[in-house]
């Protein structure tokens, strides 16, 4: 089974992620190292040189050849935040995964996201209004839905094993 991490960025995909891959013993993916792997160049350059729309069609077929690949085996996959925007992404998640929404407040994702800015393309723009059009897809391409302001990471991931597997 493939476990996909979905939540706008700074929500914990990665660091849950590795937590539970490590438990499970099993691989763990970053949809964005992928795509950074297979096009030769970091997010930052890949938006610097095509913009968003180049980063989503890399970011569609990263997707869907992680999920065919990884759909009978077990795997934790974190997503990037706007992988749900992604034409067709929410339902290839939710029908070939065990799709889970990390689910962080406003308040905890500036935190967050002060820290991470520069690191991230998308940060610096109007994230608020960007977190606000994805949630109704975070929710639809995910089966299950946790909270995370107030847990640690580790223990977000004790949750989806115990909970959720």
């Amino acid at each position: 089974m493939l476990i996909a991490l979905t939540g706008f960025m700074c929500s914990g995909k990665t660091t849950v992620g590795e937590i539970v891959a490590d438990a499970l013993g099993c691989p763990f993916l970053d949809l964005d190292r992928i795509i950074e792997k297979k096009a030769g160049r970091s997010i930052r350059d890949i938006f610097a040189a095509g913009g968003e729309d180049a980063f989503r069609r890399l970011e569609k077929k990263a997707l869907e050849d992680t999920v065919q690949k990884y759909r009978e085996t077990t795997a934790v996959l974190a997503l990037g935040g706007g992988t749900v925007t992604v034409p067709g992404a929410v339902n290839l998640l939710h029908d070939n995964t065990l799709c889970i929404y990390l689910e962080a407040s406003r308040e905890t994702l500036q935190t967050r996201l002060s820290t991470a800015a520069q690191d991230r393309p998308l940060a610096s723009e109007d994230w608020p209004s960007r977190l606000q059009a994805r949630r109704p897809l975070y929710e639809a391409s995910a089966q299950v839905t946790i909270g995370t302001d107030e847990w640690t990471p580790e223990e977000i991931a004790d949750e989806i094993i115990i909970s959720c597997l």
